[in-house]
């Protein structure tokens, strides 16, 4: 039997936007190489009701609605880590593991660290896998988001964000997906490909009554075992410098990645009636992939074929291989997938015309893309 490792818990509550991704930072900054061994940290933590969150490599004007963050008193900030835009409040459980960053992959230490959230839901009667990229899954809707983010003076941060619940009409008005053009299927669309701890156990969860599970969960999965504990004075100095200098700074908050973002849209004829593609590129990389349609749930084959796109680069070979995984050989829709790979590959061709001569537009959150007529 494997000896359990102590591990520090803190638990907060209601923190700020800036105030909450500081802390974590400064936790991650406490690990540098030429230090001492010590244990590692477990943060389970919620933010205020609401507060936006943009992935690192983010564009914020693309992907915030900054006036209805504005007018919904919203609080806005970029993640050192990886990944979509977020809403996170009461009903969002955030995870923060720091420790010593592994000799291992990036992927590795997602799958690795994901363990303990997945043990969490299964405490409370949730089976959830890794879903590809930086996602956890229960029957192919997304209920957890994943990144990661080393400091390069030996810290790692394995961050997650955990739906307890998730007010999708209020996600709709604050991120940047046009509710114009999506109409009444904007919410549907959403709920066909996330879910949440509420929704699956038919019992109404928050994030501070889901924190116990998982911390138990990574009890369990990653033999740690947790002590309650609280920010030292060093590391507690630390967050206040980071969130004025980094979190509340607009340089941080406004940084733009080297390559602008492209949303195209087309239309697939399948025997079932019409399929619409929503593709969300940067550069030659494919950001997301939405299929809308005139069918009640997406299926199975296609939604993994969605999920497996994220992050995958616009050229045949990748894409056919995602496809033959994804699909085994049936898309759901009375189409092969090689069909779909050439609806992608065309819609690719048109996203990269339009980010090498265009600038830069909104294209939508981890959930779901723009819709470009």
């Amino acid at each position: 039997m494997t000896e359990s490792v102590e591990a520090r818990l803190l638990r907060d509550d209601g923190v700020g936007a800036a105030a909450g991704l500081a802390v974590d930072d400064a936790l991650t900054a406490g690990y540098a190489r030429e230090e001492p061994e010590r244990p590692p940290t477990l943060r389970l933590y919620t933010y205020r009701s609401h507060c936006a969150l943009v992935g690192r490599y983010q564009h914020l004007e693309a992907e915030v609605d900054l006036d209805a963050c504005r007018d919904t008193g919203t609080q806005v900030s970029r993640r050192p880590t990886g990944g979509g835009a977020i809403v996170m409040g009461d009903g969002q459980l955030g995870v923060a593991l720091v420790t010593r960053a592994p000799d291992a992959r990036p992927r590795e230490l997602l799958e690795r660290y994901s363990r303990g959230v997945v043990a969490g839901l299964a405490e409370v009667g949730i089976e959830a896998s890794f879903g590809g990229k930086n996602d956890l899954e229960v029957a192919g809707r997304k209920i957890a988001g994943l990144g990661l983010y080393a400091d390069g003076r030996g810290g790692l941060l394995f961050h997650a964000s955990v739906l307890a619940d998730l007010d999708v009409p209020f996600m709709l008005r604050v991120l940047r997906i046009p509710a114009a053009k999506l109409g009444r299927r904007a919410v549907s669309a959403v709920m066909a490909r996330v879910t949440t701890v509420s929704r699956e156990t038919g019992v109404g969860w928050t994030g501070p009554t889901l924190r116990d599970a998982v911390a138990k969960g990574f009890e369990t999965a990653l033999g740690l075992e947790l002590v309650e504990g609280s920010l030292s004075d060093e590391e507690r100095l630390a967050a206040e410098r980071l969130e004025g200098e980094r979190y509340r700074a607009e340089e941080w908050l406004h940084e733009r990645g080297p390559q602008p973002d492209a949303v195209v849209s087309s239309v697939l004829r399948t025997p079932g009636g019409l399929v619409r593609l929503h593709l969300a590129t940067q550069g030659s990389t494919i950001k997301s992939v939405v299929f809308t349609g005139d069918y009640n749930e997406v299926p199975a084959p296609l939604a993994r074929f969605e999920a497996a796109l994220k992050w995958t680069r616009l050229e045949p070979v990748s894409l056919n291989r995602v496809a033959a995984q994804a699909c085994a050989g049936e898309t759901g829709l009375g189409i092969p997938p090689e069909a779909l790979v050439d609806a992608v590959l065309r819609a690719g061709e048109r996203a990269l015309a339009r980010s090498s001569a265009a600038p830069v537009r909104a294209q939508g959150s981890c959930y779901f893309p723009d819709v470009a007529e």
